[in-house]
């Protein structure tokens, strides 16, 4: 039996990008009609309509109208292929690649505002994503892409060197939290069967026909109101670009800052 110093100085898996499985040609035997794209694909629309938690091989298999071992033809196991789903939804949207070479540039602002708001449209188009980027490295190339963008953008904003990794916590936390949030919200409200402002509608009365919550419930009224905007999304889109002005500015004041 290996003593468990001999185990935990072993190999531990750690991505399938690192395990040279993210790149398989066919091998004879596998079925005709099925490639690694499509059960990609496949996964990605079973991961919107049930998410990750109800996702199984066997649930895939029957989407494609395969065999589930037909699967293992193409991944080995099923965290490779979320890993592999996962990635390919990174590059579902574009990068700005050709304006951050272009001559002049766009302004930083503008950049990190287009890649903050791609990325809270992914998390809420696909509410799965949150949970599946703190599970695995993410290091696929649509991933590294999205994050070379926007570690370029943070390097245009002249923050110094050592507050660059702190200036993109900022931002993109927030937006990974906003988008994650977001996104389980439409999701209920789609179990619901129910638009947004109308589940919106029902729980604020239920909440205020409670005297128990009334008075903690008193302030978040005047800011509801405050916040204008007639749907809930028009509420969320001007929240969402206020705060965004917010670590902009944040970072404009830093920048000065640093340079006395």
């Amino acid at each position: 039996m290996a003593r468990s110093a001999d185990r935990a100085s072993g190999p531990v898996k750690t991505s399938v990008w690192l395990d040279d499985k993210a790149e398989r040609g066919r091998r004879s035997g596998q079925p005709d009609g099925l490639d690694r794209e499509k059960i990609i694909e496949a996964a990605v629309r079973l991961l919107d309509a049930e998410g990750a938690a109800r996702f199984s091989m066997r649930k895939l298999a029957t989407e494609l109208n395969v065999t589930a071992m037909s699967l293992y033809w193409y991944v080995d196991t099923k965290d490779d292929l979320l890993e592999l789903a996962l990635d390919s939804v990174f590059g579902t949207f574009p990068l700005p690649v050709d304006e951050v070479m272009a001559d002049p540039a766009p302004d930083w602002r503008e950049r990190l505002r287009a890649l903050a708001t791609a990325y809270r449209g992914l998390l809420v188009r696909h509410p799965w994503v949150s949970g599946l980027i703190g599970t695995y490295l993410n290091i696929g190339p649509h991933s590294m892409a999205f994050s070379h963008a926007v570690q370029d953008v943070m390097r245009s904003t002249g923050l110094p060197l050592q507050g660059q990794m702190g200036g993109v916590s900022a931002v993109f936390q927030f937006v990974y939290g906003f988008g994650t949030i977001e996104g389980h919200f439409v999701q209920r409200c789609q179990a619901a069967g129910l638009s947004q402002d109308a589940y919106f509608r029902r729980a604020m009365g239920s909440i205020g026909e409670r005297p128990d919550f009334a008075e903690s419930f008193g302030y978040a009224t005047e800011i509801m109101e405050a916040r204008a905007g007639q749907t809930v999304e028009e509420m969320r889109e001007r929240d969402f670009g206020f705060a965004l002005d917010l670590l902009v500015a944040g970072i404009e004041a830093m920048v000065a800052r640093a340079r006395g």
